[in-house]
């Protein structure tokens, strides 16, 4: 394991960083054991204390177990790992990092169809109407992609909160942090769909008239297209993959 040395800023957080990145990628195997709390401390060049410091956010993360004694064992991060390390799976991507992107956008189809399912049904006047006028107020397709991505984030916002749920607005969170950490040019397909405002109005209009299932059908076509998209991605690297 190549660790380098880190500076005096955050330096929890820098050997937490570190440390994420050799149990997602795999370089140390589940149920094996962290290299002592002296050895690391020496590797990194920080005292002891912070060390501690990046170790209990690593446990805090579902990323290692600390027994007695303060020996640190490596957790399968796919069976204890929450929504909350998603962020840094997309930076640090030990998949194939398309691979991940698909299954994002998956989770966000299916949060904000079923949002705006729950939202038709169960949402007050007053979060309809804040929807339905961010969707008529929405930007046009040439705006500024900065501006486009904030109005977009607004909107769904409003869905998933009007739909009451606790758990789609704190995945839907996290989908929005992962996403500033890859960067929206860098998903296809992601700012066309940004850019298509009128949707959003159909959507809205659908939600204003209680029309719960046709809701549903509209936002899972519409969060679609990513999905499609990154799809065909996958099966053309495969099927590339595969003539070799």
């Amino acid at each position: 394991m190549a660790i380098a040395p880190v500076s005096r800023i955050a330096l929890s957080d820098a050997v937490y960083a570190q440390l994420v990145e050799e149990i997602l990628a795999g370089r140390f195997v589940p149920g094996e054991g962290l290299p002592a709390e002296r050895e690391l401390a020496e590797s990194f060049q920080v005292s002891r204390h912070v060390l501690r410091e990046a170790l209990k956010r690593l446990q805090q993360s579902g990323l290692v177990q600390i027994s007695q004694g303060g020996a640190s064992r490596v957790l399968d991060w796919r069976s204890s790992a929450g929504l909350d390390v998603l962020v840094d799976i997309v930076r640090i991507a030990p998949l194939h990092p398309v691979r991940i992107l698909r299954d994002m956008a998956r989770m966000r189809q299916s949060i904000g169809a079923d949002a705006a399912r729950l939202c038709a049904n169960v949402a007050d006047e007053t979060a309809i109407r804040h929807i339905t006028e961010l969707a008529h107020a929405y930007p046009g397709p040439d705006t500024d992609p900065v501006d486009l991505i904030a109005a977009n984030v607004e909107f769904w916002t409003a869905v998933v909160d009007g739909s009451a749920n606790i758990a789609y607005r704190l995945g839907l969170n996290t989908l929005v942090a992962a996403i500033e950490a890859i960067g929206v040019e860098a998903i296809a397909g992601l700012l066309d769909e940004y850019s298509d405002g009128d949707a959003l109005i159909v959507l809205a209009e659908l939600i204003a008239s209680r029309n719960a299932d046709k809701a549903h059908e509209v936002a899972t076509e519409l969060l679609d297209g990513i999905v499609v998209q990154l799809d065909r991605i996958i099966a053309a690297t495969d099927a590339a993959g595969a003539a070799k």
